[in-house]
């Protein structure tokens, strides 16, 4: 990153429903939600920029992150404090008709750090929008996750769907990196 001045962190769903006792468990969120933690407190310490997103479905027969729910609110390891941009979504895309992008040019960002879950639906729409919105994106890819997927029959386990999507990103959309290297360049 070439100016840490206009770089943020953008969090995005690590919320209670991905973790155990929730109704969308993740695979591995423990150690990934650690991750992000480890991330958000570096941001911290700089004094950079973070910005929560989280979810929540619009109908109250969804399967997870039901409106107002507590399996909806964000993750106690990553809560916001005061001063902490937090912003509702209600689609994959966390810029689609929220003020993400607003938020991130009152800042003068210019780089985003994203990390959070879904690796296969969330991570992977606010990322390439992000891109395409111009953004210089990196990926914290251990600080995201996902779980099994099941497609025409075939379950595909959660690490290779976190692998094709991250594979994926790394081509055309992102610089992708761990977090114990991301943690050496913030500080």
């Amino acid at each position: 990153m070439s100016q840490l001045s206009n770089t943020a962190l953008l969090l995005i769903d690590f919320q209670n429903d991905y973790f155990p006792g929730g109704k969308w468990e993740l695979h591995n969120i423990d150690a990934t939600v650690a991750n992000g933690a480890a991330l958000l407190t570096a941001f911290r310490q700089e004094g950079l920029p973070v910005i929560h997103v989280y979810h929540e479905f619009e109908k109250e027969d969804a399967p997870f992150f039901l409106p107002n729910s507590d399996g909806a609110k964000i993750y106690p390891a990553v809560t916001p404090i005061e001063g902490e941009t937090v912003i509702l979504k209600h689609s994959a895309n966390a810029f689609k008709n929220t003020t993400l992008q607003e938020s991130f040019d009152a800042l003068g960002v210019e780089n985003l750090i994203v990390a959070g879950a879904m690796s296969n639906i969330c991570i992977d729409a606010g990322v390439r929008a992000a891109a395409d919105l111009g953004y210089n994106v990196t990926v914290a890819h251990d600080a995201c996750t996902t779980r099994d997927q099941v497609f025409n029959g075939v379950t595909v386990p959660a690490q290779q769907t976190h692998a094709a999507f991250m594979t994926s990103l790394s081509f055309a959309y992102a610089r992708l990196e761990n977090t114990k290297t991301l943690l050496t360049e913030i500080s």
